[in-house]
């Protein structure tokens, strides 16, 4: 069975009837949530934004998934209606945004419920100060701020920006 560190939400392997899962990142026996076979597990609930549902069907993922008081939401590009990118690159960050936003609003979110975001960047050291400045000024609202991190890519299926987030849904608490 496998279940998640209730303080820092640490994946754990646990062995029935042997008491609380050993955590090494804290040292020591700590109590467990079960994952597998337990209540916090479940089909996975897709969540998918108006009118956007034939391209995730056509490239076979799902936009965002909830689970366990988190909404996942996978990588969004600056992409039109029809899939292609936009040519400018602040008008992909733009876009990407937007679309991530249509994700968090079909799931009762607004970008003030992101944890986490991770930025995806095709040659990060000519295009970061330019695609920041717009994520800055327009989406990134007031503090506390999530976590960010940026990561440099060679390919982005023919764009240069993509940004993936973890929510915290609101019922969630």
């Amino acid at each position: 069975m496998f279940g998640i560190c209730k303080q820092c939400w640490l994946g754990l392997r646990v062995y029935p009837g042997a008491g609380p899962a050993y955590s090494p990142l804290h040292g020591q026996s700590r109590p467990v949530r079960p994952i597998d076979g337990g209540t916090l597990m479940a089909k996975r609930d897709v969540v998918f934004p108006a009118g956007r549902q034939a391209l995730y069907e056509l490239n076979r993922y799902s936009p965002a998934i909830r689970s366990n008081g988190f909404l996942f939401v996978s990588g969004q590009v600056g992409s039109r209606e029809d899939g292609s990118p936009e040519p400018q690159l602040e008008a992909q960050v733009r876009r990407a945004f937007d679309n991530l936003n249509a994700i968090l609003k079909e799931a009762g979110c607004t970008f003030d419920d992101v944890v986490d975001v991770t930025l995806f960047m095709v040659d990060p050291e000519a295009i970061f100060e330019r695609a920041w400045k717009v994520v800055l000024s327009e989406y990134w609202g007031e503090a506390p701020h999530p976590t960010v991190t940026a990561v440099g890519v060679t390919w982005l299926y023919g764009f240069q920006f993509e940004v993936k987030v973890i929510a915290r849904l609101p019922e969630a608490g």
